[in-house]
């Protein structure tokens, strides 16, 4: 057997192995490359990789924190296949994650529950203690804990397609930690990455990488970049822009020239939507696109209590969803940020 077919166990490519193993650990594995760099592979999912020289920054890289979202998780795949195949050399030390393996054999979003909420420690609450995403996102923090411990800096991409469709179609989120601004270089990358917009969110939460930013101390992003597809089904021509970014940081190779003719979007969140109880009544059509504006004077929403309207100029909504438990989101409104 090949040092390639120890790694993956005899399967064709990490994918692969990562489905086959999805209900079970695989137990750790080193390859050496041609040019010393290595490759350890940690868990079911997960790969550290680790260049001969690199600079002082760490990079993490995670897709399939939803099953279904495939077309991130084919990206991360092939450039892994490219390295392996001698086509460039590592650059830079990196964590390579595929975040939910039994959702992705499943082809859904989640088995149990939604792994993207139970980071940051909900994964010990009731009631997910014990079930498939929570043991995962625990796995995974411990994980992306050690691979942190000592890192010069660190930067985390946490790749999604989203089920919706949106007037925006790839976007990025930047999670909320105190006194933080996105410094220009990861504005840079998201140009580069062929990612127009981000939202600057307004307080910290559960997911992945509001985890890393405020619990690692990472430049974390979670990047939306199209629509959900099954595997085999997705139109990899679409995401050549963050292909290209991402091989070019693995590489190491220095942020390229920007194109100053592209500006990057900024929205920020004007009000988040809750669930208020039983006389919640939301008034956004349940198909309605990411990105969709609504007028100044529009209901949104209202209850016993409160009636909201858009202010003074016209608000966005993200992520409508009214079908969640009371007191969780329903929604955001958001505003492009002037400049």
């Amino acid at each position: 057997m090949s040092a390639r077919d120890a790694l993956f166990d005899g399967e064709p490519d990490w994918l692969a192995h990562t489905l086959a193993f999805h209900d079970r650990p695989a137990s750790p594995v080193s390859l050496t490359l041609a040019d010393g760099a290595r490759i350890e592979r940690l868990d079911t999912g997960i790969l550290e990789l680790i260049p001969v020289n690199s600079d002082g920054e760490r990079l993490i890289v995670s897709a399939g924190v939803h099953g279904n979202e495939t077309a991130p998780i084919e990206v991360v795949n092939g450039l892994l296949n490219e390295l392996l195949d001698g086509e460039w050399m590592l650059g830079k030390r990196t964590l390579l994650i595929l975040g939910n393996p039994a959702s992705m054999v499943k082809g859904d979003r989640f088995v149990e529950f939604n792994m993207n909420r139970l980071f940051s420690g909900a994964h010990a609450k009731t009631p997910y203690v014990g079930t498939p995403e929570a043991d995962r996102a625990a796995r995974l923090e411990a994980v992306c804990h050690e691979f942190a411990d000592n890192a010069g800096s660190l930067v985390h991409y946490d790749l999604h397609t989203a089920i919706r469709p949106s007037h925006r179609e790839k976007f990025a989120l930047y999670p909320f930690v105190e006194g933080r601004a996105v410094p220009q270089r990861q504005c840079d990358f998201l140009l580069e990455a062929d990612v127009p917009t981000l939202l600057l969110q307004h307080k910290s939460g559960t997911t992945f990488s509001s985890f890393s930013s405020s619990h690692l101390g990472a430049e974390s992003f979670t990047i939306e970049l199209g629509k959900v597809r099954p595997f085999g089904q997705n139109d990899l021509s679409r995401f050549t822009g963050i292909e290209t970014a991402l091989r070019r940081l693995f590489k190491g190779e220095p942020t390229p020239k920007p194109d100053r003719t592209k500006e990057l979007a900024v929205f920020e969140v004007v009000h988040e939507i809750l669930n208020t109880g039983d006389s919640f009544q939301f008034h956004v059509p349940d198909d309605v696109a990411n990105f969709t504006a609504y007028e100044p004077g529009t209901v949104i929403w209202e209850d016993d209590e409160t009636i909201y309207r858009v202010g003074d100029s016209p608000e966005a909504i993200i992520f409508p969803n009214r079908n969640v438990p009371v007191g969780q989101r329903v929604g955001l409104l958001v505003r492009e940020k002037q400049q």
